[in-house]
């Protein structure tokens, strides 16, 4: 998956205007944020969580769960919102989850999670904004 597979795309100069060095190096370096520094993790209001990098919808806070995990855990993405690809650093091979409009790193998906989808979106807190409504 290249950038240019993406809808909105900005150069690597343009990343580093829009994103905090944090957002920076977990959106676009694959990174991982500490767990449990993230105020999203507790968010229990009604609203949709979008990507930090374009602004598109990506969860509804209806799917968010506690999965004990130190970040941001959800059933399903809203429709279209988000592609996977194969992650097979450290020694493992994981599904990582994009923002399918501008393909950041958000985190990763796994066969853990409650029904009815069966699935643990667990998603850095950092890539994603969050909106009351």
């Amino acid at each position: 998956m290249v950038a240019e597979d993406f809808p909105v795309r900005f150069s690597d100069a343009e990343w580093r205007a829009r994103l905090t060095p944090e957002q920076y190096a977990v959106m676009r370096g694959h990174g991982t944020e500490r767990p449990g520094s993230c105020a999203l993790l507790h968010e229990k209001r009604a609203g949709v969580f979008h990507c930090v990098g374009c602004e598109r919808a990506l969860f509804v806070n209806g799917e968010k769960f506690e999965s004990g995990t130190g970040w941001p855990s959800f059933g399903a993405p809203l429709a279209g919102a988000t592609a996977t690809t194969v992650d097979r650093s450290y020694g493992m091979v994981r599904t990582e989850v994009h923002c399918a409009s501008c393909g950041s790193h958000l985190g990763h998906v796994f066969p853990d999670g409650p029904p009815p989808t069966g699935l643990r979106y667990c998603i850095n807190g950092v890539a994603l904004r969050f909106e009351v409504g």
